[in-house]
Protein backbone atom coordinates (compact mmCIF):
# COMPACT_ATOMS: atom_id res chain seq x y z
CA UNK A 1 0.00 0.00 0.00
CA UNK A 2 1.13 3.57 -0.86
CA UNK A 3 0.52 6.78 1.69
CA UNK A 4 0.60 10.25 1.68
CA UNK A 5 1.59 12.05 5.03
CA UNK A 6 1.43 15.15 6.26
CA UNK A 7 2.49 15.57 9.54
CA UNK A 8 2.05 19.50 10.60
CA UNK A 9 3.61 20.97 13.87
CA UNK A 10 3.11 24.36 15.13
CA UNK A 11 4.46 26.04 17.91
CA UNK A 12 3.17 29.54 19.40
CA UNK A 13 5.35 30.97 22.30
CA UNK A 14 4.47 33.78 25.13
CA UNK A 15 7.28 35.81 24.41
CA UNK A 16 9.96 36.35 21.41
CA UNK A 17 12.47 33.50 20.64
CA UNK A 18 15.80 35.41 19.32
CA UNK A 19 17.22 31.70 18.11
CA UNK A 20 15.94 27.91 18.08
CA UNK A 21 17.92 24.73 16.61
CA UNK A 22 15.85 21.91 15.88
CA UNK A 23 16.13 17.95 15.62
CA UNK A 24 13.08 16.82 13.07
CA UNK A 25 13.10 12.88 12.93
CA UNK A 26 10.32 12.77 10.64
CA UNK A 27 11.69 11.20 7.61
CA UNK A 28 10.56 7.43 7.22
CA UNK A 29 13.27 4.46 7.10
CA UNK A 30 13.63 2.67 4.32
CA UNK A 31 13.46 -1.37 4.97
CA UNK A 32 12.89 -4.35 3.41
CA UNK A 33 9.02 -3.84 3.36
CA UNK A 34 9.09 -0.10 3.54
CA UNK A 35 10.11 2.21 0.38
CA UNK A 36 10.66 6.08 0.63
CA UNK A 37 9.17 7.39 -2.39
CA UNK A 38 9.19 11.16 -1.34
CA UNK A 39 9.70 13.39 1.44
CA UNK A 40 9.48 17.09 1.79
CA UNK A 41 10.08 19.36 5.39
CA UNK A 42 9.94 22.99 5.02
CA UNK A 43 9.60 25.48 7.81
CA UNK A 44 8.39 29.19 8.44
CA UNK A 45 10.11 30.94 9.41
CA UNK A 46 12.64 29.74 6.84
CA UNK A 47 16.22 28.58 8.60
CA UNK A 48 19.05 30.44 8.14
CA UNK A 49 20.77 26.97 8.34
CA UNK A 50 19.44 23.15 7.61
CA UNK A 51 21.20 19.76 7.58
CA UNK A 52 20.64 16.15 7.58
CA UNK A 53 21.81 13.00 8.84
CA UNK A 54 21.85 10.06 10.39
CA UNK A 55 21.94 9.28 14.67
CA UNK A 56 23.45 6.62 16.20
CA UNK A 57 20.24 3.93 15.27
CA UNK A 58 20.21 4.97 11.76
CA UNK A 59 16.99 6.98 11.72
CA UNK A 60 17.45 10.14 9.70
CA UNK A 61 17.36 13.29 11.20
CA UNK A 62 17.14 16.85 9.96
CA UNK A 63 18.56 19.92 11.79
CA UNK A 64 17.16 23.35 11.81
CA UNK A 65 18.01 26.77 12.57
CA UNK A 66 16.14 29.66 13.34
CA UNK A 67 17.65 32.93 13.41
CA UNK A 68 15.88 36.29 14.21
CA UNK A 69 12.90 37.07 17.08
CA UNK A 70 10.06 35.09 16.17
CA UNK A 71 6.66 34.11 17.66
CA UNK A 72 5.86 31.09 16.33
CA UNK A 73 7.23 28.36 14.56
CA UNK A 74 5.60 26.00 11.86
CA UNK A 75 7.21 22.57 10.59
CA UNK A 76 5.55 21.04 7.71
CA UNK A 77 6.54 17.46 6.86
CA UNK A 78 5.43 15.76 3.86
CA UNK A 79 6.27 12.17 2.40
CA UNK A 80 5.09 9.43 0.32
CA UNK A 81 6.07 6.11 1.24
CA UNK A 82 4.95 2.25 0.19
CA UNK A 83 4.55 -0.46 2.32
CA UNK A 84 4.30 -4.37 1.72
CA UNK A 85 3.41 -6.82 3.48
CA UNK A 86 5.81 -8.72 6.16
CA UNK A 87 6.87 -12.45 6.23
CA UNK A 88 4.47 -14.48 8.54
CA UNK A 89 5.91 -15.59 11.15
CA UNK A 90 4.59 -18.63 12.94
CA UNK A 91 4.53 -17.68 16.58
CA UNK A 92 4.50 -21.33 18.22
CA UNK A 93 7.96 -22.07 16.10
CA UNK A 94 9.84 -19.55 17.35
CA UNK A 95 12.22 -20.56 20.21
CA UNK A 96 11.79 -20.66 23.81
CA UNK A 97 11.88 -17.34 25.60
CA UNK A 98 14.66 -17.78 27.92
CA UNK A 99 16.98 -19.49 24.88
CA UNK A 100 16.75 -16.18 23.20
CA UNK A 101 17.55 -13.82 26.30
CA UNK A 102 20.60 -16.50 26.87
CA UNK A 103 21.56 -15.63 23.46
CA UNK A 104 21.34 -11.98 23.81
CA UNK A 105 24.15 -12.37 26.47
CA UNK A 106 26.69 -14.56 23.84
CA UNK A 107 29.86 -11.86 23.32
CA UNK A 108 30.39 -14.17 20.28
CA UNK A 109 27.04 -13.93 18.56
CA UNK A 110 27.17 -10.85 16.33
CA UNK A 111 23.36 -10.37 15.94
CA UNK A 112 23.30 -10.52 20.03
CA UNK A 113 25.43 -8.19 20.41
CA UNK A 114 23.80 -5.53 18.16
CA UNK A 115 20.71 -6.04 20.37
CA UNK A 116 21.59 -6.93 23.34
CA UNK A 117 21.82 -2.63 24.10
CA UNK A 118 18.27 -3.42 23.93
CA UNK A 119 17.58 -5.25 26.92
CA UNK A 120 18.77 -2.62 29.51
CA UNK A 121 17.32 0.43 30.75
CA UNK A 122 16.96 3.70 29.32
CA UNK A 123 16.36 6.91 30.54
CA UNK A 124 12.34 7.10 30.12
CA UNK A 125 11.86 3.18 30.83
CA UNK A 126 13.54 1.67 34.17
CA UNK A 127 13.25 -2.10 34.93
CA UNK A 128 11.28 -2.43 38.52
CA UNK A 129 10.27 -5.45 39.91
CA UNK A 130 6.61 -5.03 38.68
CA UNK A 131 7.10 -4.96 35.68
CA UNK A 132 8.52 -8.46 35.60
CA UNK A 133 5.82 -9.85 37.52
CA UNK A 134 3.07 -8.39 35.29
CA UNK A 135 4.98 -10.11 32.30
CA UNK A 136 5.81 -13.24 34.27
CA UNK A 137 2.05 -14.08 33.69
CA UNK A 138 2.58 -14.59 30.36
CA UNK A 139 6.09 -16.06 30.24
CA UNK A 140 5.85 -19.72 31.92
CA UNK A 141 9.06 -21.45 31.44
CA UNK A 142 9.58 -23.10 27.97
CA UNK A 143 6.90 -21.27 25.90
CA UNK A 144 7.73 -19.95 22.37
CA UNK A 145 8.97 -16.01 22.79
CA UNK A 146 6.45 -14.72 20.10
CA UNK A 147 3.81 -16.40 21.38
CA UNK A 148 4.24 -15.20 24.87
CA UNK A 149 4.77 -11.91 23.85
CA UNK A 150 1.64 -11.66 21.59
CA UNK A 151 0.12 -12.67 24.86
CA UNK A 152 1.67 -9.66 26.93
CA UNK A 153 0.48 -7.36 23.98
CA UNK A 154 -3.04 -8.37 24.63
CA UNK A 155 -2.73 -8.79 28.17
CA UNK A 156 -1.86 -4.79 28.28
CA UNK A 157 -4.29 -4.00 25.20
CA UNK A 158 -7.22 -5.49 27.71
CA UNK A 159 -5.73 -3.91 31.09
CA UNK A 160 -5.29 -0.59 30.21
CA UNK A 161 -7.38 2.21 28.92
CA UNK A 162 -6.73 4.57 26.22
CA UNK A 163 -7.01 7.85 27.73
CA UNK A 164 -5.24 11.04 25.78
CA UNK A 165 -6.02 13.15 29.22
CA UNK A 166 -4.20 10.76 31.35
CA UNK A 167 -0.45 10.83 30.71
CA UNK A 168 2.07 13.75 28.84
CA UNK A 169 5.39 12.79 28.29
CA UNK A 170 6.98 13.45 30.94
CA UNK A 171 4.74 10.85 32.76
CA UNK A 172 6.72 8.28 34.99
CA UNK A 173 6.14 4.93 33.71
CA UNK A 174 5.75 3.62 37.39
CA UNK A 175 2.48 5.85 37.31
CA UNK A 176 1.25 4.68 34.27
CA UNK A 177 1.47 1.38 35.40
CA UNK A 178 -0.42 2.23 38.58
CA UNK A 179 -3.49 3.71 37.07
CA UNK A 180 -3.72 1.72 34.17
CA UNK A 181 -4.34 4.57 31.72
CA UNK A 182 -2.35 6.34 28.97
CA UNK A 183 -1.44 6.69 25.27
CA UNK A 184 -0.14 4.63 22.67
CA UNK A 185 3.42 5.69 24.03
CA UNK A 186 2.99 4.85 27.92
CA UNK A 187 1.80 1.37 26.73
CA UNK A 188 4.78 0.69 24.46
CA UNK A 189 7.03 2.03 26.97
CA UNK A 190 5.40 -0.45 29.60
CA UNK A 191 5.58 -3.52 27.08
CA UNK A 192 9.50 -2.57 26.16
CA UNK A 193 9.74 -2.60 30.33
CA UNK A 194 8.18 -5.72 31.04
CA UNK A 195 10.22 -7.34 27.94
CA UNK A 196 13.65 -5.85 29.61
CA UNK A 197 12.83 -7.38 32.74
CA UNK A 198 13.05 -10.55 31.49
CA UNK A 199 16.32 -10.01 29.39
CA UNK A 200 14.93 -9.63 26.58
CA UNK A 201 15.75 -6.65 23.75
CA UNK A 202 12.94 -4.31 22.57
CA UNK A 203 12.88 -1.53 20.99
CA UNK A 204 10.59 1.81 20.61
CA UNK A 205 9.16 2.57 17.68
CA UNK A 206 7.48 6.12 16.05
CA UNK A 207 5.81 6.38 13.32
CA UNK A 208 1.89 6.61 11.24
CA UNK A 209 -1.45 4.34 11.70
CA UNK A 210 -3.83 4.28 8.86
CA UNK A 211 -6.87 5.60 10.31
CA UNK A 212 -9.53 4.43 7.82
CA UNK A 213 -10.35 0.62 8.70
CA UNK A 214 -10.86 -2.31 5.58
CA UNK A 215 -14.24 -3.45 5.26
CA UNK A 216 -15.57 -5.09 8.10
CA UNK A 217 -13.09 -3.88 10.62
CA UNK A 218 -13.13 -1.64 13.59
CA UNK A 219 -11.46 1.83 13.96
CA UNK A 220 -8.09 1.32 15.29
CA UNK A 221 -6.86 3.94 18.01
CA UNK A 222 -4.22 6.20 18.42
CA UNK A 223 -4.24 7.51 15.17
CA UNK A 224 -4.64 11.62 16.29
CA UNK A 225 -0.72 12.00 15.73
CA UNK A 226 2.30 9.86 15.75
CA UNK A 227 1.73 6.48 16.89
CA UNK A 228 4.47 4.48 18.59
CA UNK A 229 4.76 0.48 19.33
CA UNK A 230 7.26 -2.23 20.30
CA UNK A 231 9.64 -4.42 18.30
CA UNK A 232 10.83 -7.12 19.64
CA UNK A 233 14.23 -9.52 18.82
CA UNK A 234 13.33 -13.28 17.95
CA UNK A 235 16.53 -14.39 17.32
CA UNK A 236 17.05 -16.06 13.89
CA UNK A 237 13.42 -14.38 13.18
CA UNK A 238 14.73 -11.27 13.63
CA UNK A 239 13.01 -8.06 14.90
CA UNK A 240 9.10 -8.16 15.12
CA UNK A 241 6.85 -5.44 15.57
CA UNK A 242 3.62 -5.83 18.23
CA UNK A 243 1.26 -2.81 18.85
CA UNK A 244 -0.14 -3.33 22.35
CA UNK A 245 -2.28 -0.26 21.72
CA UNK A 246 -4.36 -2.31 19.19
CA UNK A 247 -3.43 -5.66 19.91
CA UNK A 248 -1.93 -6.60 16.82
CA UNK A 249 1.14 -7.24 15.08
CA UNK A 250 1.64 -4.33 12.68
CA UNK A 251 1.24 -4.63 9.07
CA UNK A 252 0.80 -2.56 5.60
CA UNK A 253 -1.00 0.26 8.05
CA UNK A 254 2.14 1.02 10.21
CA UNK A 255 4.65 3.18 8.55
CA UNK A 256 7.65 3.64 10.72
CA UNK A 257 10.13 6.61 10.61
CA UNK A 258 12.54 6.12 13.75
CA UNK A 259 13.36 3.50 16.62
CA UNK A 260 15.34 3.70 19.67
CA UNK A 261 16.03 2.51 23.55
CA UNK A 262 12.84 4.88 24.43
CA UNK A 263 10.88 8.24 23.13
CA UNK A 264 13.71 10.63 23.90
CA UNK A 265 15.80 8.75 20.48
CA UNK A 266 13.01 9.38 18.31
CA UNK A 267 10.86 12.75 19.70
CA UNK A 268 9.83 14.00 16.10
CA UNK A 269 10.72 17.71 17.08
CA UNK A 270 13.32 18.42 19.93
CA UNK A 271 14.54 21.84 20.22
CA UNK A 272 16.73 24.41 21.93
CA UNK A 273 15.67 27.93 22.59
CA UNK A 274 16.65 31.37 23.60
CA UNK A 275 13.80 33.47 24.86
CA UNK A 276 10.11 32.55 25.28
CA UNK A 277 8.87 30.85 28.70
CA UNK A 278 6.12 28.81 27.65
CA UNK A 279 4.71 27.54 24.33
CA UNK A 280 1.20 26.48 22.75
CA UNK A 281 1.43 23.55 20.49
CA UNK A 282 -0.37 22.14 18.04
CA UNK A 283 -0.18 18.59 15.62
CA UNK A 284 -2.20 17.66 12.66
CA UNK A 285 -1.59 14.23 10.77
CA UNK A 286 -2.81 13.00 7.61
CA UNK A 287 -2.54 9.56 6.31
CA UNK A 288 -4.13 8.57 3.00
CA UNK A 289 -3.87 5.76 1.16
CA UNK A 290 -3.29 6.20 -2.21
CA UNK A 291 -3.43 2.79 -3.77
CA UNK A 292 -0.69 0.32 -4.59
CA UNK A 293 1.30 2.22 -7.55
CA UNK A 294 4.73 3.19 -6.89
CA UNK A 295 6.94 5.92 -8.31
CA UNK A 296 10.23 7.09 -8.57
CA UNK A 297 11.93 7.94 -5.11
CA UNK A 298 13.12 11.48 -4.12
CA UNK A 299 13.47 13.59 -0.66
CA UNK A 300 14.31 17.39 -0.47
CA UNK A 301 14.48 19.63 2.68
CA UNK A 302 13.31 23.28 1.49
CA UNK A 303 15.74 25.72 3.24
Amino acid sequence: MRYAISHKTAYRYNNAVSVSHHLIRLTPRALPYQRPLTYRLTAEPAPAFADSHKDYFGNIVNFISIEGPHRQLVVDSYCEVEVTPKAVIDPEATPTWESVGKLCCDEVHKSARETCEFSFPSPLIPLLPEFAGYAALSFPRGRPLLQAAIDLTQQIHNDFDFDPQATTVATPLEQVFRRRRGVCQDFAQLQIACLRTLGLPARYVSGYLETAPPPGQSKLVGTDASHAWVQLWCGEAGWVDLDPTNNLLPGERHVTLAWGRDFADVSPLHGVLVGSGSHQLKVAVDVVPLGSDSSNSSSSLDR
